[in-house]
C-alpha cells in the first residue's frame, strides 16, 4: 500500500509540473524560490487538488498571451513589407539612373560634332553603325517624326529613348512596309481581275463602237415599221406619181405581205435577235426601238377607229379631209422618226432621242452593271430586288 500511494503520489506531482507548464512558463528564480521552500506530503497533495482551479484561472492569460502574439507578428510583417518597398524603391531608382547614364552616354557617341542635338544624318550614322543596316532615308525620317516631340527636326537628350526603342520602331515600321506591299499587290490583283472582268463583260455586251457593217445592218429593223405604217401614207403615196423609190417600197411592202403572218414573224425575229449579247448595241437598240415604234402605230388606227364608230353612230361621220390629213400627218411624223434614226446610226450614234419610246428602249437594253461582282447577269428588275432586300436587312 505504500509502494501504491508513493507511485501515485509521483504520478500526481509530475501531472501538476506538466500543467503548470502549459499555463504560464516560469522563470529561474521561480524554479529557485520553489526548490528553497520545502512542501510537505498534504500541501503537495493539496496543490494536486486544487491544479483543476488553477488552470480554470490561467486561460484568460493564455488567450491574452496568444492575442499579444499575434499582433507583434503582424507588426512584425509590415514592418519587413515597409523595407521591401524601400528596397525595390531603391533598385529602381539605380535601375533609372543607370538608363539615364546609359542614355546619356548612347546620345553623346550619336551626336557627332557635340551639338547637344541629333540631326537626321547623325541619327542615320549612329542606327547603321550599331545595328549594321543599311536604312533608307524615309525610314529614318519617319523614325525622327516619330520621337521629335519638339518638332525641331533633331532629337535633344530628353528625346532620345535609347537604342532599342529605335529598333523596335524601325522592325514596326519594316512591318506595317510589308503590310502595305502586300495590301498594294492584293489590290493590283483585284483591280486586274476587275479590269479583265470589265473586258468580259464588254465581249459579252458587244458595246464596242459599231463597225460599218453594223450600222448598215442596224438600220435594216426600220422597215418593219415602215411596212406597217405604209397604211398611213396610202394617200400620199398616190399623189406622188411615178418614183422610184416609191416603186422600191412598194416591191418590198409586196413580199412583206407575201409572207403568212409577216408581222408578226417580224415582231418574234426583231424580239429574239435584239436579246443576242454578241450582236453590237446599235444593231440591239435599233431592232428594240423598230419594235416600239411599230407598236406606237397602233394607237393612231385605235383613236381613229373609235371617233368614226362614235361620230359614225351620232350621225356626224369624220370628214374625208380631216381623214386624210390625220394619216398624212402619222405617215409623215412616221418618215421622220425613221430618216432620224437611219441617219443617226449611219453615223455610229444611237439614236435615243425619240420622246417615250428611246426612254422606254433604253430601260430595256441590258448594260455592265447589270452584271454582279461574280460577273452573272443580272436585270434591272432582279436587281432592284436585291438591293430592297439588302436595304431591309441592314435596317
Amino acid at each position: 500500500m505504500v509502494q501504491f500511494s508513493k507511485a501515485a503520489f509521483s504520478i500526481a506531482l509530475f501531472s501538476a509540473a506538466s500543467a503548470s507548464a502549459f499555463v504560464v512558463k516560469p522563470s529561474v528564480n521561480s524554479w529557485s524560490s520553489l526548490s528553497q521552500t520545502p512542501m510537505t506530503y498534504h500541501q503537495t497533495v493539496g496543490s494536486l487538488y486544487g491544479s483543476t482551479a488553477t488552470r480554470t484561472k490561467n486561460r484568460p492569460l493564455v488567450r491574452l498571451h496568444e492575442s499579444g502574439s499575434e499582433d507583434d507578428e503582424i507588426e512584425r510583417l509590415k514592418s519587413m513589407a515597409a523595407k521591401l518597398r524601400s528596397e525595390a524603391a531603391s533598385l529602381e531608382a539605380e535601375r533609372a539612373e543607370a538608363l539615364a547614364v546609359a542614355a546619356e552616354k548612347a546620345f553623346r557617341e550619336f551626336d557627332t560634332n557635340q551639338d547637344g542635338e541629333i540631326s537626321l544624318s547623325e541619327l542615320k550614322a549612329g542606327l547603321e553603325k550599331i545595328l549594321k543596316v543599311e536604312l533608307s532615308d524615309s525610314r529614318v525620317k519617319q523614325l525622327m517624326k516619330d520621337f521629335d516631340t519638339s518638332g525641331d527636326g533633331a532629337l535633344q537628350l530628353d528625346e532620345f529613348v535609347g537604342v532599342n526603342q529605335f529598333r523596335n520602331r524601325l522592325e514596326a515600321l519594316a512591318r506595317e512596309e510589308k503590310e502595305a506591299a502586300a495590301a498594294a499587290k492584293k489590290a493590283a490583283l483585284l483591280e486586274k481581275e476587275q479590269a479583265a472582268l470589265a473586258e468580259a463583260r464588254l465581249e459579252f455586251l458587244n458595246e464596242s463602237e459599231p463597225t460599218t457593217t453594223d450600222k448598215l445592218v442596224s438600220i435594216l429593223p426600220y422597215l418593219f415599221p415602215l411596212m406597217d405604217g405604209l397604211q398611213y401614207g396610202r394617200f400620199l403615196l398616190s399623189e406622188a406619181g411615178p418614183n422610184p423609190i416609191v416603186a422600191i417600197i412598194a416591191v418590198i411592202y409586196a413580199l412583206y405581205r407575201a409572207i403568212p403572218f409577216s408581222g408578226f414573224v417580224a415582231f418574234f425575229a426583231l424580239n429574239f435577235l435584239s436579246n443576242n449579247p454578241s450582236l453590237n448595241r446599235l444593231v440591239r437598240y435599233n431592232m428594240q426601238q423598230a419594235i416600239f415604234l411599230d407598236i406606237a402605230l397602233f394607237f393612231p388606227g385605235l383613236v381613229s377607229g373609235l371617233l368614226s364608230l362614235i361620230l359614225g353612230q351620232a350621225g356626224n361621220p369624220i370628214p374625208k379631209a380631216v381623214s386624210e390629213l390625220s394619216t398624212d400627218a402619222i405617215f409623215v411624223t412616221l418618215l421622220l422618226a425613221l430618216g432620224y434614226c437611219a441617219v443617226s446610226s449611219l453615223l455610229g450614234i444611237t439614236p435615243d432621242k425619240i420622246p417615250i419610246v428611246s426612254q422606254a428602249v433604253s430601260d430595256r437594253m441590258p448594260t455592265i452593271d447589270m452584271f454582279d461582282d461574280q460577273g452573272r447577269f443580272m436585270p434591272r428588275e432582279m436587281g432592284g430586288e436585291e438591293k430592297d432586300d439588302k436595304d431591309k436587312k441592314d435596317k
